[in-house]
């Protein structure tokens, strides 16, 4: 596992290829408030969005998560522990009034985009 890549996956890429080239400027990586051992995958720091990029095989997508028959009783552990952080995160980023957006990596980049670009100029008109 330790080999996986956790940032610039290739969902995350086109994601955010995608939003730059409809004129969306972010951050990448950027720390949790609250807990900076955790970071935001595409944050809009001036609207207060953050967004994360979720893999269906580590976060238990309801359409294409998978679980391994070998040693599933630990593999459903750690799926749920990835769920429960997840939504830890999302607590404490909107204790510090960010908006999460959570992006399943099968969604299509401009679908997704499109989403994003809602929430962000939402919070940049009420702001």
């Amino acid at each position: 596992m330790s080999k996986l890549a956790r940032r610039d996956t290739a969902p995350e890429l086109a994601l955010r290829s995608t939003l730059h080239a409809a004129g969306l400027r972010y951050r990448v990586q950027l720390p949790v408030p609250g807990n900076r051992r955790r970071r935001i995958d595409v944050a809009f720091t001036r609207a207060k969005v953050a967004v994360f990029v979720d893999g269906c095989f580590w976060h238990g997508c309801p359409l294409h998560g998978t679980r391994p028959a070998t040693n599933s009783e630990w593999w459903d552990w750690k799926i749920k522990r990835n769920r429960d952080r997840d939504v830890d995160t999302n607590r404490l980023l909107a204790e510090h009034g960010w908006e999460v957006v959570r992006v399943w990596e099968h969604e299509p980049p401009i679908e997704a985009a499109e989403r994003i670009w809602r929430v962000v100029e939402t919070r940049r008109q009420s702001s």
